[in-house]
C-alpha cells in the first residue's frame, strides 16, 4: 500500500460520557448524535475546509488545511453545542472534548492517516475538559495572535503512549482573550458569549395594526421588502425571512432571538395600511448589547410613497448602525410601478415551497401582475421559480412550465441585470435547462450581488449535487443555513442529498427525517440513505409509502429528469432506489 508523509492540522474530538449515555437511552443517544452532525458538525467542518478522516464511534477524526481553522472549526461546535444544551439536565448533555495539534502525518492511499501528529491530538482530547479544546504548543503557535481566546497554560503534560513531555494549552470557548496558569485560570474562567459581527441585523415580523386580518400579508410583505434592501448593504449580515418569520406572534426577549440568530441589531415594529395612508412604527434595538433602544420613528405617509418609506428605513438602520449612509449603495432594486401588482405579488411569495395548490395560487397571482406591470422584475423571477418548482416538485406539466419559467427568468434579468434575486432564479432555471456554466456563473453573481442571498446559495449548493462535487455542496449548504438558520424544508432535502452523496448515510437519514422535512418530498432521497446504511427493511417500507402516493413514479424516467451531469454522480440514488425495490 502506497503512502505520503505530510505536514497536517489535525482535530480529534470524542463525546463526554458516551457510554453512560447510550446504556441509559441508545436509540434517543444515537439519534441525537445523528441530528448534531447533520445540524452543526459537519456543516461546520465544510465550512471551515476540513475533511472528516474517520468517525471512531461517538468521536471523529478531522483533517483542516491550517491550525486556525481548525480552531475556528472547533469553537464554533463548542458555541453551538452550549446553545444546544441550555435547559437540558446535566446528565443528559452531549459534551464535546477536543484535541488538535499540528504534526507529521502518514496519509494510506485509501485516506485515512497515522502517525504521532493523529495520536498526540487523541491523546490531546482526552486530557481536555468537557466542552473545552486543548491544543498541542505547536498547534498554539500558529493561533495565539490570530484569534480572540482566553487560554489557560497546563503547563509540560506527560499524555499516554507519548514518549516526551507536551506543553499544552486549554482554549476556553467564548471568553475574551488572556493568557493564565492552571492555578489562576479560576479567577478568570467566567464565560461570556462571543461577539456577533458588528454589521449584522434581524428583522422581527412587523405587527399588524390594521384591525384587518387580511392586511397580514401586506405587513409581511414590507418586512421582507426591508430585509431585501438591508440585504443588499454592503458589508452587512442579514438573516433571511424564513428564520425571522419562525419568530412571528411569539413572546421572545429580543436579546434572546439575537442570540439565536448569532446577530447584534433587532428591527422590530408595526405598520396600519388604510385605503390612502400608511402608519409604520419602527425601533432598532443593540439586544447584544443590552438591550437598547438605538433609534426609533414614526412614518405617517401617502400609501402610495410606500417604496420611499422601505427606503427611508433602511437608510436610517445603516446610518445608526454603521455611523454612515452610503445613499447610492443602499436601494438599487427596480421597483414596480403598479401597486397592484406589488399587492399580488407579496402575496405569492415563497409559496412555491408550500404545496402544489398554494403554488398555483402564486402562479394566478404573477400572471396577473406580469400582465399589470410588464417591468416587474421581481414579479417575474418570482413566476420563473413558481414555474419551475410546478413540474419539478409539483407534478404539473414539463412541457407547458419550463419554457414559460427559462422566458420570465431572461426577462427579469433583463429589466434588472444587477437584481441578485433575477440571477438567482434564471441560475436555478438554467440548471434544469441542463446549461451547468451558465447556471453555475449566475448563482455566483447573484451571490457576489448580495452575500446575503441564502436562496441563491442552497441553490448552488444543489448545482454541486449535480456537478458531482457533493464536498462543494456541503458548504455552500453551510453558508446558506447560516444566513437562513430556520429555513423552509427545501434547504434540508438539498443538505440530505449532499449528505449522501458524500457517503455521509446515518447524518442524511437524521436530516432527511427531520419534522419539518420528512414527508413533505424527502421520501425520495431519504430511501437511497437508508439503503446505504444498511437499513434496507427500513427503505423498502419508505419505498411503499413513496409509490403509494406516486404509483407512475419509476426510477428511469425520474432520474432522466434531474439535471446530472454525468451518470457517475446519479449512479448512488439510482443503485439505493433498486436496494429498495422501487421500479426501474
Amino acid at each position: 500500500m502506497s503512502e505520503k508523509r505530510k505536514l497536517a492540522a489535525i482535530l480529534a474530538a470524542d463525546v463526554v460520557g458516551y457510554s453512560r449515555l447510550a446504556s441509559e437511552d441508545e436509540d434517543r443517544t444515537l439519534a441525537r448524535l445523528r441530528a448534531l452532525r447533520s445540524d452543526l458538525i459537519d456543516p461546520t467542518i465544510a465550512v471551515h475546509h476540513g475533511r472528516m478522516v474517520k468517525r471512531t464511534g461517538d468521536g471523529a477524526l478531522v483533517e483542516f488545511r491550517s491550525v486556525v481553522d481548525a480552531v475556528r472549526c472547533a469553537i464554533e461546535v463548542q458555541n453551538g453545542m452550549i446553545e444546544r444544551n441550555a435547559g437540558v439536565p446535566q446528565d443528559r448533555r452531549i459534551e464535546f472534548r477536543i484535541g488538535i495539534h499540528l504534526g507529521d502525518v502518514v496519509e494510506e492511499n485509501d485516506g485515512d492517516l497515522m502517525g504521532d501528529g493523529v495520536n498526540i491530538a487523541s491523546r490531546l482530547e482526552g486530557v481536555a475538559a468537557p466542552g473545552a479544546i486543548c491544543l498541542s504548543e505547536d498547534a498554539y503557535r500558529q493561533v495565539r495572535a490570530r484569534l480572540d481566546l482566553l487560554v489557560t497554560d497546563l503547563g509540560s503534560t506527560q499524555l499516554k503512549n507519548i514518549a516526551e513531555p507536551i506543553r499544552v494549552y486549554s482554549l476556553r470557548v467564548g471568553t475574551a482573550k488572556s493568557t493564565t496558569t492552571a492555578t489562576s485560570a479560576s479567577a478568570t474562567s467566567r464565560r461570556t458569549e462571543s461577539t456577533p459581527p458588528k454589521l449584522s441585523i434581524a428583522v422581527l415580523p412587523l405587527v399588524n395594526m390594521s384591525g384587518d386580518a387580511e392586511q397580514a400579508f401586506f405587513t409581511d410583505g414590507l418586512t421582507e421588502d426591508i430585509i431585501t434592501d438591508l440585504s443588499n448593504v454592503p458589508g452587512f449580515f442579514v438573516i433571511a425571512r424564513n428564520s425571522t418569520f419562525a419568530y412571528k406572534g411569539k413572546s421572545i426577549d429580543v436579546r434572546q432571538i439575537a442570540h439565536d440568530l448569532g446577530v447584534r441589531y433587532i428591527l422590530e415594529g408595526s405598520a396600519r395600511r388604510s385605503a390612502e395612508r400608511l402608519r409604520i412604527n419602527v425601533q432598532l434595538i443593540d439586544a447584544a448589547g443590552g438591550g437598547n433602544h438605538v433609534w426609533a420613528e414614526r412614518f405617517d405617509r401617502d400609501f402610495a410613497d410606500i417604496f420611499v418609506i422601505q427606503d427611508e428605513v433602511t437608510r436610517r438602520v445603516v446610518q445608526a448602525i454603521s455611523g454612515k449612509i452610503g445613499m447610492n449603495k443602499i436601494s438599487t432594486r427596480s421597483r414596480p410601478s403598479n401597486l397592484e401588482a406589488y399587492d399580488l405579488c407579496v402575496r405569492s411569495r415563497e409559496k412555491w415551497a408550500m404545496s402544489k395548490s398554494e403554488n398555483r395560487e402564486a402562479l394566478l397571482a404573477l400572471e396577473r401582475a406580469v400582465a399589470l406591470d410588464p417591468n416587474y422584475c421581481e414579479a417575474h423571477s418570482n413566476l420563473a421559480v413558481s414555474l419551475l418548482f410546478g413540474w419539478i416538485n409539483w407534478g404539473e406539466s414539463r412541457v407547458s412550465y419550463q419554457a414559460n419559467a427559462l422566458m420570465h427568468a431572461q426577462r427579469a434579468v433583463e429589466i434588472d441585470p444587477n437584481d441578485s434575486d433575477a440571477c438567482s432564479a434564471l441560475g436555478y432555471v438554467q440548471l434544469y435547462e441542463r446549461n451547468w456554466d451558465e447556471a453555475k456563473s449566475l448563482l455566483e453573481l447573484a451571490i457576489r450581488l448580495n452575500p446575503n442571498n441564502a436562496n441563491a446559495g442552497i441553490w448552488l449548493a444543489e448545482l454541486y449535487i449535480y456537478l458531482g462535487n457533493p464536498q462543494d455542496a456541503l458548504t455552500a449548504c453551510a453558508e446558506a443555513l447560516r444566513l437562513n438558520p430556520r429555513p423552509h424544508h427545501a434547504y434540508f432535502w438539498v443538505l440530505g442529498m449532499a449528505q449522501f452523496a458524500v457517503g455521509q448515510y446515518d447524518e442524511a437519514m437524521a436530516t432527511l427525517s427531520r419534522d419539518e422535512t420528512y414527508g413533505t418530498g424527502s421520501r425520495v432521497n431519504l430511501i437511497p440513505a437508508l439503503a446505504f446504511a444498511g437499513r434496507v427493511p427500513d427503505a423498502r417500507e419508505e419505498a411503499r409509502l413513496f409509490l403509494a402516493g406516486n404509483p407512475d413514479w419509476t426510477i428511469g424516467e425520474f432520474a432522466a429528469n434531474l439535471p446530472f451531469r454525468s451518470m457517475s454522480a446519479a449512479q448512488p440514488f439510482v443503485d439505493g432506489w433498486r436496494m429498495a425495490g422501487l421500479p426501474d
